[in-house]
């Protein structure tokens, strides 16, 4: 119980750093006004409103890669119950994910998103399962 509590911990800190390594890719590609940031509610609204499609894919990309690398890692670390700690990492990046499509000013259309996060987790408990399944 303990090893898959903390592999729902450690995989939820692995898919945030994915998280937020694609996140600041897409302000690489695409930097914010100078003044601008994240805590700026005004400012942040206006600076999503230029943004281009491919931003927002980039976005998608950082919040279902939680979920997928996440999930993977702390199957990859639960010995009895992978399917599981994957589906936990998937529907708190979920959670998460909703939270932000709800308070963010983003399009509409984002919210096709919240489903994928449970599907990544689970193609995520599965690529575990048969990776495990080879090393035996």
């Amino acid at each position: 119980m303990l090893r898959n509590i903390c592999a729902v911990i450690v995989g939820l800190a692995g898919g945030m750093a994915v998280n937020m390594l694609i996140v600041m890719l897409s302000t690489v590609l695409y930097p914010m006004p100078e003044g601008v940031s994240f805590n700026d509610r005004e400012g942040l609204a206006a600076y999503i409103e230029t943004l281009p499609f491919t931003a927002f894919l980039i976005v998608m990309l950082a919040h279902l890669g939680q979920a997928l690398v996440g999930g993977w890692i702390a199957a990859i670390i639960s010995r009895n119950a992978p399917m599981l700690v994957a589906m936990i990492v998937g529907s708190l990046s979920m959670i998460a994910g909703i939270y932000n499509l709800a308070t963010m000013p983003i399009p509409a259309w984002m919210w096709v998103e919240v489903p994928l996060y449970l599907i990544a987790a689970y193609a995520a408990a599965k690529m575990a399962l048969s990776r495990n399944a080879g090393m035996i």
